[in-house]
């Protein structure tokens, strides 16, 4: 075989395994989310995958002619792509969950098997090439090289190209109609034999699954797997679902109306500490309901949004009739991160935080490095005022209330009694300032039929003793987050606990049957 071939051979096979395993996040969030460990189950297995494949490749190629065994291999390889798309959407629902042996089984299921065999590339191409023992070390590093170069282009390609640009269904579908096309020519060229009819129907059937499989999502973007879902009881009302999440609810009627509570805890912090014309900062925009919601209802506020993802701003406009400036709202596409360290301080008289990744905050949104930032950017007597989700014993709730505490002079924990008591999860907002009132704000919850409670003072402190602060150096929310692991019907309601966002959707469509759920 041509070096030139050997070495494109291995550059690319190295390539399609690494696009599968960037891809693997987007296919498998919708059943077990999108966390630090859905990204382990999934490096982990590939891993495993590259490791028995090479030694398995290695041991097969000594055994046999490997020219024989080159053009199978990768057609092999390209039917195990093609049914990662069925096997998925099979199992997926069944096994929906943030457990750990269910994120490493469906990596294991999905990716294991088209990793390894896709592996085996390697060390069947150097055999071909040992043609002199005086040149293995050259031949072997050469062709290692490549295969990390491949690699390297593989995920640089998805991460900052495909997945900006396609959806994950088709990537899938060429890169294995590729490997098939590309293998079963290899196959005939190195007169390996014919290619059976078997064979002929086996990649056929694998086509035809890969198209079949159901698409757990309207919109896919570079982030997010998000559906748009009509509520039974309200003709008007939409709910946004990312990763299969209820993250945002609107009233494609009345941009007034807020059916999630702790949107209306949030509103209700608006009022009691921002006044009556204020200057908004939203982190995170979802379906942009409390920014809508707060320039419709208090005239000369001033409302931006920092939202990472662009495609939540498009889904906003066709689904729910987001019209920014005409609504007097200020979009800016970036990460709130990096956005707010740029703001201009002492100029806001609320930080509102509801930028959520899966079921947590993203970690860099919640360290003291980052408050610091927040804390600039407010003006004197603003507040931050953060939705967060968490279930008994509330390890991450109470971490970035310690976090909070560590940076504003005041902290304040709002949530319905029975969170408070321990008896059930769900949302809670945490509110930080210079001075603040929580039985003010107590009350105007409770005028907006909202039935929560505020802990504070040494109420508070008592609940935060021991509590981890959250630095850049140290920040394990995943690992701090306590995760509900019962399945419920969604059913959106302004009080009570847990609110609608703390359910399962009612039903399944985009990534995730998790049994709790996170604001975007």
């Amino acid at each position: 075989m041509p070096s030139v071939l050997a070495g494109l051979l291995v550059f690319a096979t190295s390539a399609a395994v690494l696009v599968l395993e960037i891809l693997a996040g987007r296919i498998l969030a919708p059943y077990v989310g999108d966390t630090l460990q859905t990204y382990t189950g999934i490096i982990g297995t590939v891993l495993a995958g590259i490791a028995a494949g090479t030694w398995l490749g290695g041991r097969l190629a000594d055994r046999r002619p490997p020219h024989t065994l080159l053009g199978p291999t990768i057609v092999l390889g390209g039917l195990l792509t093609l049914l990662v798309l069925p096997l998925i959407a099979l199992f997926g629902p069944q096994l929906a969950g943030r457990e750990v042996s269910a994120i490493v089984f469906l990596a294991f299921l999905g990716f294991f098997a088209p990793a390894a065999v896709l592996s085996a590339v390697t060390p069947t191409v150097i055999k071909l090439q040992l043609a002199d023992l005086d040149e293995t070390g050259t031949v072997v590093g050469r062709l290692s090289a490549l295969g990390t170069a491949g690699a390297i282009v593989g995920t640089f390609l998805t991460g900052f190209v495909l997945l900006a640009a396609f959806p994950t269904r088709p990537i899938v579908l060429a890169i294995g109609g590729a490997l098939i096309v590309a293998g079963s020519v290899l196959w005939w060229w190195l007169g390996a034999g014919r290619a059976s009819a078997g064979l002929a129907a086996a990649i056929l059937a694998a086509l035809a699954l890969a198209a079949w499989a159901p698409v757990p999502c309207e919109l896919e973007s570079a982030y997010f797997c998000a559906q748009v879902v009509e509520d039974p009881e309200r003709s008007s009302g939409r709910i946004l679902m990312l990763d299969a999440l209820p993250h945002s609810y609107v009233d494609l009627a009345d941009p007034t109306h807020l059916e999630f509570a702790y949107t209306v805890a949030l509103d209700a912090v608006i009022d009691e500490h921002a006044g009556s014309a204020p200057r908004l900062l939203h982190l995170g925009g979802g379906a942009f309901t409390l920014p809508r919601h707060a320039a419709a209802t208090r005239a000369g506020s001033t409302n931006v949004v920092v939202e990472v993802d662009p495609a939540l701003v498009d889904l906003a406009r066709e689904e729910f009739g987001f019209a920014p400036s005409r609504e007097g709202v200020d979009v800016v596409i970036d990460d709130a991160r990096l956005d707010v360290a740029e703001r201009q301080a002492g100029h806001y008289d609320a930080v509102l935080g509801d930028a959520f990744g899966g079921l947590a905050v993203p970690w860099h949104l919640t360290t003291a490095e980052f408050l610091a930032d927040v804390h600039a950017a407010l003006a004197p007597g603003g507040v931050y005022a953060i939705n967060v989700i968490d279930h008994p014993p509330y390890d991450f709730a109470h971490a970035q209330a310690a976090t909070l505490r560590e940076v504003f002079d005041d902290v304040a924990l709002a949530a319905p009694p029975a969170w408070l008591d321990g008896r059930q999860g769900g949302n809670a907002v945490l509110v930080a300032g210079a001075e603040l009132d929580p039985a003010g704000l107590e009350a105007t919850m409770a005028v907006r039929d909202l039935d929560w409670r505020v802990l504070h003072g040494a109420a508070l402190d008592a609940r935060l003793e021991g509590a981890m602060v959250l630095t850049d150096d140290h920040a394990p929310v995943d690992q701090l987050l306590t995760t509900q692991t019962s399945t419920r019907t969604l059913r959106p309601r302004r009080s009570g606990a847990p609110d609608a966002r703390s359910h399962a959707p009612r039903r399944r469509g985009a990534r995730g049957g998790s049994p709790a759920t996170a604001p975007a």
